[in-house]
């Protein structure tokens, strides 16, 4: 049990050097980087949002940097379509037809960071295949069964734009156990360096400065889950976890009010059991991260937006206004809701 303690806090240690490393690249983001950490160390995917030009895939490739092992990516374009993924064709040298491996299978199993960029602007069948990497990870190519162990899906979005977009359905943003929105940096002081430091100006070699591969990434799946073994959670806890959890499904019921809502109407599925594991598990590495192995109420309503508010499922008139509705209502659930 020692020994487990001291590796687990060895780990915390090199987490929180990571976050550090990042947080180098990317000013005045210390709770979007936490959020993301936390998602690599339970062993989840991570949908960054925000407006054009605020970070999103700089913060990404950073994180990618400083976690090792084989990065791939792929930008979302209206033309792209599942195959380009995993094979692409071209005329060799000699004037003949030739066929490599895509992004997602050039590195096989080594595969540990997938970066899909301005993932919206893909099509439907491109998020299938993804759904089923996200899912199972692994996919099937060459005759072959390609499988990566390792493999944590990065992506992001602006919610700008809406001409030549799709709609991410809700089956695989169920896949994703973060959907994280970042903004622009809220004090002057951030914004100056952003403006005026040259250093940020050039964001290939902002990136490129950062520590490499700062942990075995092979390893992170088995630290994962001592994490999840040794961060405890009382029976209170999980009294509160479940009230939450019914409150999804009925906030009329726990006393919920959105102004000009009908909260009693408004929903169409409450959070998923997949949804309320990940929602555990992300809580029990926001413990750890803090030190404690025990979890508390405010390490569950650190991760409970990132982790549900993507999950909700609404009725059809009222889906459209997601991006007005969830916040407030997951800020309700957690007014409503008693913490022990």
């Amino acid at each position: 049990m020692e020994r487990d303690d001291a590796l687990l806090n060895d780990w915390r240690q090199r987490a929180l050097a990571l976050e550090a490393e990042v947080a180098q690249a990317v000013i005045g983001q210390r709770r979007v980087i936490r959020a993301v950490s936390t998602a690599v160390f339970a062993r989840g995917h991570v949908l960054l949002q925000g407006d054009v030009g605020v970070g999103k895939t700089t913060l990404l490739r950073a994180f990618a940097r400083v976690l090792g092992g084989a990065f791939a990516r792929t930008e979302g374009t209206i033309d792209l379509m599942p195959n380009d993924l995993v094979y692409y064709t071209y005329i060799g040298a000699d004037g003949r037809p030739a066929v490599d491996p895509g992004p997602l299978i050039e590195h096989g199993e080594h595969l540990a960071i997938f970066f899909f960029n301005e993932i919206n602007r893909a099509r439907p069948q491109v998020h299938s295949l993804l759904l089923r990497v996200m899912a199972e990870r692994s996919v099937s190519a060459f005759n072959r069964e390609v499988r990566f162990p390792h493999l944590l899906v990065f992506a992001d979005r602006n919610r700008v734009e809406r001409e030549e977009t799709f709609e991410i359905s809700s089956a695989a943003r169920d896949r994703f156990m973060m959907e994280v929105t970042i903004d622009a940096p809220a004090t002057d002081d951030d914004r100056r360096q952003l403006m005026f430091d040259p250093r940020f100006h050039d964001t290939d070699r902002l990136v490129g400065g950062l520590r490499s591969g700062m942990v075995p990434h092979a390893e992170l799946n088995d630290v994962a889950e001592a994490i999840q073994h040794h961060v405890q959670a009382s029976p209170a806890l999980q009294d509160y976890a479940l009230a939450l959890w019914r409150a999804t499904a009925v906030p009329a019921e726990y006393g919920v009010r959105l102004s000009d809502l009908d909260t009693a109407r408004l929903m169409l599925a409450g959070a998923s059991p997949r949804g309320m594991s990940m929602l555990m598990r992300a809580t029990r590495v926001a413990a750890w991260l803090d030190g404690r192995g025990y979890a508390t109420p405010e390490d569950v309503q650190s991760v409970f937006v990132d982790t549900l508010a993507h999950r909700l499922c609404f009725q059809p008139v009222y889906e459209m206004r997601r991006g007005e509705i969830a916040a407030p209502l997951m800020a309700g659930i957690l007014g409503a809701v008693a913490a022990p």
